[in-house]
């Protein structure tokens, strides 16, 4: 069994081009199913993961509602849809117990972003003329300058930067490379950084932009929590994520007036309907905006 899970493993990096992330997580919802199966106590006969059928399926969705949200549920379902799909391409199973198994209806939530307020309040939050403050001031303009995925920001090199072209390259999903247009505050921001950079750790990752104090590549989780950091000095209520600054880049561009394909670009979606869930956003701003403004809004 694991020969044949190593052999998905490879499928996904060489030929679908999958990030190290989404790897993980396919590979880890296998292995909880196979777990599972193996688990006499769930009320199922020891099954093995090659010899199933969708009545074994249905009893682990079941098992998972207990615990799991319908969205995380329909991600575990879609990795085991895509591991059986492998198997009978493979010819290593004749028939896909999945077929026909629905995926559950997703809780579709509206993104959360930041006010401009906030913004601002959230970039001048880092003091000071410290190497550190001076790095996190980059890591927030960048952020919200370009609206980039953590992993894309953690994963950027020195070369990735073209500051007299006031561009940066980034890898996204699936590999596909992309060249963002920074703003000025950005800019200055990242080469005020690069000014103190050696300053990281004794031996540096001559590659990486973004260095912890050891000296090594900034990770995704490390840069989360430079922001939850910076949130709590710039007094911003509630919860935040380095993708709540990717939805507030989004909807403020949208709110200026920015085309919607061109904000797809930017981000890097695939589809122009994950865009479009921004629209949304400011359909209810200016509801709001009309609401308290409009003379002949309100009912009598």
């Amino acid at each position: 069994m694991e020969e044949h899970i190593k052999e998905f493993e490879r499928y996904l990096k060489f030929e679908k081009n999958a990030s190290v992330h989404t790897i993980r997580n396919y590979i880890s919802d296998i292995n909880q199913f196979d777990a599972f199966l193996k688990d006499s106590s769930e009320g199922i006969n020891k099954r093995d993961i090659l010899n199933i059928d969708h009545l074994a399926v249905r009893r682990y969705l079941a098992h998972l509602h207990k615990e799991n949200s319908k969205n995380s549920i329909g991600r575990k379902l879609a990795s085991l849809k895509s591991f059986y799909r492998f198997l009978l391409r493979e010819g290593i199973i004749s028939s896909n117990p999945l077929e026909g198994v629905a995926t559950p209806k997703t809780e579709k939530r509206l993104p959360t972003f930041f006010s401009v307020d906030d913004i601002f309040r959230l970039m001048d939050a880092p003091k000071g003329e410290k190497s550190a403050a001076a790095r996190d001031r980059a890591i927030l303009e960048l952020l919200y300058s370009s609206g980039l995925r953590v992993s894309e920001l953690a994963g950027l090199d020195i070369e990735d930067i073209n500051i007299r072209q006031e561009m940066i390259k980034v890898l996204g999903k699936g590999r596909k490379e992309r060249l963002i247009p920074v703003g000025g505050k950005a800019l200055d921001a990242i080469s005020r950084y690069l000014d103190v950079r050696n300053e990281f750790g004794k031996e540096q990752d001559d590659k990486a932009i973004f260095l912890n104090l050891r000296g090594g590549r900034l990770t995704a989780r490390s840069i989360a929590r430079i922001l939850e950091k910076y949130l709590r000095k710039g007094g911003i209520p509630g919860k935040g994520s380095p993708h709540t600054l990717r939805h507030s880049f989004a909807t403020h561009l949208l709110d200026a007036g920015a085309d919607l394909r061109g904000i797809q670009e930017l981000l890097g979606h695939a589809s122009l309907s994950t865009t479009q869930k921004y629209t949304h956003i400011t359909t209810d701003r200016l509801m709001e905006v009309y609401d308290k403004a409009h003379p002949r809004a309100k009912k009598q």
